[in-house]
């Protein structure tokens, strides 16, 4: 494992994450998600399967906004983010109610470009 693992807040955090191997990616204390310009998963790290409550359900290949988190495909989730890449706006950042496990649970979601095309999101459970 790396000495420190990327904080949500870094300010190259997408470069920071996509140079870690997979068990780092696991070991995040946030949620890391990978998608392609079309919206397919590539990347569902093992921290947000176990956070968020999704638990061992396929993820990659999948359409996050219609399989996989479809409480999510709306103008203030997806086209807010859509809006955002297509603009050029490299990072942008917003608060979220609801997760897999808890309707009511508070999220901090950061979405950036990725190298090669699509975005991650980052998912950051607030506790009390």
């Amino acid at each position: 494992m790396a000495d420190e693992l990327p904080g949500f807040d870094q300010d190259d955090l997408s470069a920071a994450i996509e140079r870690l191997p997979a068990e780092d990616l696991d070991a995040l204390p946030f949620g890391a998600i990978r998608l392609n310009a079309d919206g397919d998963v590539l990347v569902f790290s093992g921290s947000e399967k176990r956070l968020s409550g999704y638990g061992d359900r396929p993820a990659l290949g999948r359409h996050f906004f219609t399989q996989i988190a479809p409480c999510m495909d709306k103008s203030s989730f997806h086209n807010r983010i859509e809006r955002a890449l297509a603009a050029g706006n490299a990072d942008i950042e917003f608060g979220w109610i609801g997760d897999f496990g808890s309707a009511e649970r508070a999220l901090r979601v950061r979405v950036v470009p990725a190298s090669g095309g699509g975005c991650w999101i980052f998912l950051k459970r607030e506790t009390a």
